[in-house]
């Protein structure tokens, strides 16, 4: 018989053939087949049938026998080893053990089954050993999943940490496109406990939601404020090539810097519809300013001419000053007033310095022509004598009340009506020439 330790079996490091080699050797030593073809295996009681093989030889049906008891004796050596390393709970490995001693006592096969046995005997003294390799290995599995747990906590706190103080972020592109890459790192993250992991999730949804609601919200406003900005540079652009056409030079090139005005105040739209507006705003704008300078410049040659008769022209009119005749004054003015309306466009700035001049002349006849007509009005001379009687009779009145106060003895009375009546007495005199141009 062979010995066989539970302990050796575990340090081998091929369990099938080493148990086998161990226990079996030579089979024929453990075994045999009759001539019926039953197999036999030889115990400490005498030999046992174990079974048979129809239509195997002798050496096949004893070998499929022996591999039956290789199995058993594999399946001991390598609970041997798990107990040893601490890889089974001690609960676990006392169950091991019964199954198996159950499982030697029926087993079929061919082998020393007294030593196999034997070797399952031996497995509960490694229990305990095995006990404390459990207990080590199970703490050391619980520090490490400790400091892995902590290590996972970290990760996902660094994340989140990081999409919270992104929520605020206006810059939206690469703040977008970051929030995606968190949330790549939080997917391939490993996972905690459903509590922890629940809270991390609510903190980096949270984050993510508030800043896609606002970059949502502003966008939306953009969209908004494009849609306006585009409306309103419409309506520019339509008039804008209404006026291209037009012939009212200073007019329209006035209303082209109104509506050039208004674009820039109408702020930016999308890219590509501002550059297709502005595209269409320009082109009327400049059709009419092309049209406007190719009319000056043929009008240019006829300006000069122009000047020159404005000049002539205006020497005559500042020759009707001095006037002794205002009637006549005023009938040359307009005759040759006339004359200078006839003549064609002239440079504005010439023009300008030239119609300064005459307006010397025309206020000076219209002031003439006043002062005429106000001498001979009998209506204004009546309102000019009334305006003496009113101060006279006034003058007369605060002078009697004067007299009255003082006499009274109210001195501050007294000097007040005095006070009036004194003003009123300059009021009169300048009333007084004006009466006097009347007569």
């Amino acid at each position: 018989m062979t010995d066989i330790n539970p302990a050796t079996l575990a340090q081998q490091s091929h369990p099938v053939s080493s148990a086998a080699s161990a226990l079996i050797g030579d089979p024929s030593r453990f075994g045999r087949v009759a001539e019926d073809g039953t197999v036999y295996v030889k115990t400490h009681d005498g030999e046992k049938a174990v079974g048979s093989y129809p239509g195997k030889t002798a050496e096949e049906a004893l070998s499929y026998f022996v591999r039956k008891f290789e199995v058993l004796a594999s399946e001991v050596a390598l609970t041997a080893a798990r107990i040893s390393s601490g890889a089974m709970v001690p609960q676990d490995a006392y169950e091991a053990v019964k199954k198996l001693r159950q499982q030697v006592q029926e087993l079929n096969g061919v082998g020393d089954l007294a030593a196999l046995a034997a070797s399952v005997d031996q497995l509960e003294p490694l229990i305990e050993g095995g006990r404390e390799a459990y207990e080590a290995k199970k703490a050391a599995e619980a520090a490490a999943k400790a400091a892995r747990r902590e290590q996972i906590i970290t990760e996902k706190e660094k994340i989140v940490a990081e999409a919270e103080s992104l929520a605020l972020s206006e810059n939206w592109k690469a703040t977008g496109d970051r929030l995606k890459a968190l949330l790549e790192e939080w997917k391939a993250a490993p996972r905690l406990d459903k509590k922890t992991d629940a809270a991390f999730w609510k903190r980096f949804s949270a984050s993510r939601n508030k800043f896609d609601k606002r970059r949502r919200t502003h966008f939306a406003q953009l969209e908004a404020t494009a849609s306006k900005v585009a409306d309103a540079k419409g309506a520019l652009v339509l008039e804008a090539e209404k006026l291209a056409t037009s012939t009212e030079w200073l007019a329209t090139a006035r209303r082209y810097k109104t509506l050039m005005d208004q674009w820039k105040a109408a702020g930016r739209g999308k890219k590509n519809e501002d550059a297709k507006l502005w595209a269409r705003f320009k082109a009327a704008q400049d059709q009419f300013f092309a049209a406007k300078n190719a009319d000056l410049e043929k009008r240019e040659v006829s300006m000069v001419a122009n000047l020159a008769k404005r000049e002539e022209l205006i020497t005559k009119i500042e020759a009707l000053i001095p006037f002794t005749d205002v009637k006549a004054a005023k009938s040359s003015f307009r005759e040759l007033m006339r004359t200078w309306d006839k003549i064609g466009i002239t440079q504005r700035e010439k023009r300008a310095a030239l119609e300064a001049r005459i307006s010397v002349v025309e206020e000076a006849i219209k002031a003439a022509d006043a002062d005429m007509a106000r001498k001979t009005d009998p209506g204004a001379k009546a309102r000019a004598a009334e305006v003496v009687a009113q101060l006279t009779e006034s003058i007369e009145n605060y002078t009697k009340t004067a007299a009255k106060a003082e006499a009274a003895g109210n001195s501050k009375k007294a000097q007040e009506a005095r006070e009036s009546a004194d003003a009123r007495k300059v009021w009169l005199v300048e009333a007084e020439r004006h009466l006097a141009e009347f007569q």
